[in-house]
This record gives structure tokens, C-alpha cells and sequence, in this order.
């Protein structure tokens, strides 16, 4: 059984928030994403609809600490406790891919599937009243008028830094299962049971070793400065002219 997901690579994700403005922009214009709209996005309370966050945050003690970006969607759970307390069966999870999706004709808001996600992977939308959350740009991937190679998620699409991947996880020769399988991709908090689809592939520790000569910049102007004959005080200045 086909099962889509992402995988996202800690160690070379810089936190530049591609994935997410690539996110909104295609998920906005698109009729797939259904639109992810904003309400009073420039007042003082602004809200708004985002399928993709990244949280970024510091780990360790001073002077021992690092900075970690974590990129953040629906993790499209293989047991997925969302789809269960949904009342009217708006949210659901398609036998033919994996992908947890929302019908928002059924959906009636009433925030169940957020208070069941573990991850705060769903958010309301204020203006239409219905719960959204990341399609895996299920309108996109299908697409047979694009080139197969641009039938990808938007935010891997966006990606600077090729941190995201996307695939079936349960097929062992593609691209995230062996990456998952040669790095160690783990799942987010595995504990829940959910069975998350979406994995994360850890940050390596690396210590660069860093010497007094490469400190140093070979344009570095001073430089110039030193190889200059020094200026003798006996010479006129500027100052005898004019004054």
C-alpha cells in the first residue's frame, strides 16, 4: 500500500521559511488548496491559515549551544486520530496514497481533529469556519500537465537547501525510505501510536577545526596598510598648509 510523506533533513535546514511562504502562495491560488486565507493580516491581532510551519529554537547551555530550525505539518498519520472524533467524516484519510485530507463541504469547524492532533498540525480558518491543514499539494502531484519532475509538493519545490523529500515510505527502494533507513529517520513523538508518516532525518554532530591562518583574510585591507612604509613626522602635513 502506497503511503506519501515528507522527509525533512535537520541538518541542512537553514529556518528561511521557503517551504512556508511556497506553501501559502500555491495553497492560496490553487482550488486544490482551497485557499488559505487571512483575516486583518496587517491589524494588530492578525490571524492566518498556514498547512507548514517552522519553529525555531536553541538547544543546549551557554557556551555549548546550537540553533535548530524544525519545519512542522501534518505528519499524515498511518493511524491518524483525527479522522476518528471527526463527527460528520469530513476528515478522512485516502486508501489509494495515504493522504489525510479535510472535506470542507462536510467540515462544520467544530475543532475536534485539533484537539485530537498531537502535532497542532490542523488550524481553523477564521474566515470560512472550516478546519485546513497540509494536502501534501495533492492537486499538484497528480497534475499530468506538468513535467513529472514538478509534480512535487510546493514547499520541496522551494526548498534552497534540498532539505525536504518527498515518496513513498513504504516502498524501500525509493528515495525517503532509504534515506530514512541509511540516517536514521526517526518519527515525531512515536509515542502517540499515530504512526506518523512523515519522518525527520537528525542533525550530525560536526566539529570543524578551525586555525590561526585561516582566520585570517587574504583581502583583509589592512594588509596593504602594513606593507606601507611608514610616514615620518618630520614631513609637512596637511594641517602646515592651511594653518
Amino acid at each position: 500500500m502506497t503511503q506519501l510523506a515528507l522527509v525533512i533533513d535537520l541538518n541542512v535546514c537553514v529556518g528561511c521559511s521557503a517551504c512556508v511562504t511556497s506553501c501559502k502562495e500555491w495553497n492560496t491560488s490553487s482550488e486544490g488548496g482551497g485557499g488559505m486565507v487571512d483575516k486583518n493580516p496587517y491589524g494588530k491581532d492578525p490571524t492566518g491559515t498556514f498547512f507548514n510551519r517552522v519553529q525555531t529554537f536553541e538547544v543546549g547551555e551557554y557556551p555549548n549551544v546550537e540553533t535548530v530550525h524544525f519545519p512542522k505539518s501534518c505528519l499524515h498519520c498511518e493511524d491518524p486520530p483525527c479522522v476518528p472524533v471527526c463527527p460528520t467524516g469530513a476528515s478522512y484519510k485516502r486508501k489509494e496514497d495515504g493522504i489525510v485530507l479535510v472535506d470542507y463541504d462536510k467540515c462544520i469547524g467544530c475543532k475536534y481533529c485539533s484537539w485530537a492532533c498531537p502535532y497542532g498540525a490542523r488550524e481553523i480558518d477564521e474566515k470560512q469556519k472550516v478546519m485546513k491543514k497540509c494536502t501534501l499539494c495533492v492537486d499538484r502531484i497528480y497534475d499530468t500537465t506538468l513535467p513529472e519532475a514538478r509534480r512535487k509538493p510546493a514547499c520541496v519545490l522551494a526548498c534552497p537547501t534540498s532539505a525536504r523529500l518527498f515518496g513513498d515510505v513504504h516502498d524501500p527502494m525509493s528515495e525517503v525510505s532509504v534515506a530514512i533507513n541509511e540516517r536514521g529517520g526517526y518519527q515525531l513523538m512515536p509515542e502517540w501510536g499515530t504512526r506518523p508518516s512523515n519522518h525527520y532525518l537528525p542533525r550530525r554532530k560536526m566539529k570543524a577545526q578551525v586555525t590561526e591562518e585561516s582566520l585570517n583574510r587574504i583581502d583583509n585591507p589592512l594588509k596593504k596598510e602594513e606593507q606601507r612604509a611608514p610616514v615620518s613626522s618630520d614631513l609637512p602635513s596637511l594641517d602646515d598648509f592651511l594653518f
